[in-house]
């Protein structure tokens, strides 16, 4: 029974950390990668859909993607998403396929995104913590109907901590990881 509250506790933390990646591939550094649009969502066909499987993304060099719709009716609609979406970056399309040049970052935008890379590594941080306490309570509820003895949940408790550790140095790495990318010139 510990070991089940422990394992769902450590899948759950797993699942923050690929989150927060996924997350923060959609922040700008100063390479291009088809990470920043292709989740981007855009009203096409009287429904939403990300923007991935409306084209194909590609980098032709490190500074330019190409976004080469499979249908060229939504050329417009994929550049209304692009302007709207928080990226910054201006779209040019010549009404077959859409070009992103991704201008160098300024120092100021690139302190911008550090703080919301930090953001978002703390959002993910309160999710840790969430998940920790939920576990928490199903410990001590399982001590209270005398499932499991105080020893154990005092062990499991240890363990339970350990895990969440490890899993707040990997989220650092990852934000850390990133800021890097983002200072890089």
């Amino acid at each position: 029974m510990v070991n089940d509250v422990l394992r769902e506790a450590e899948n759950r933390m797993k699942k923050t950390a690929e989150a927060l990646r996924n997350n923060l591939a959609t922040i700008r550094t100063g390479r291009a990668s088809p990470a920043l649009v292709e989740h981007l969502q855009v009203e096409a066909y009287g429904a939403t859909m990300p923007l991935n499987q409306l084209a194909n993304i590609t980098v032709p060099d490190p500074r330019m993607l190409v976004i080469q719709p499979f249908d060229a009716n939504t050329v417009k609609a994929i550049s209304r998403a692009i302007m709207n979406s928080e990226l910054g970056i201006t779209p040019s399309d010549d009404g077959r396929m859409i070009r992103l040049a991704i201008p160098q970052l300024t120092e100021a935008r690139r302190k911008e995104l550090t703080r919301l890379v930090r953001s978002r590594v703390e959002e993910a941080k309160v999710s840790l913590r969430n998940i920790r306490r939920e576990a928490l309570d199903d410990l001590r509820d399982l001590e209270h109907e005398k499932m499991i003895s105080e020893d154990d949940h005092r062990r499991a408790q240890e363990r339970l901590q350990d895990v969440t550790d490890r899993h707040v140095r990997e989220l650092d790495h990852i934000g850390a990881t990133k800021e890097a990318e983002v200072m890089e010139i």
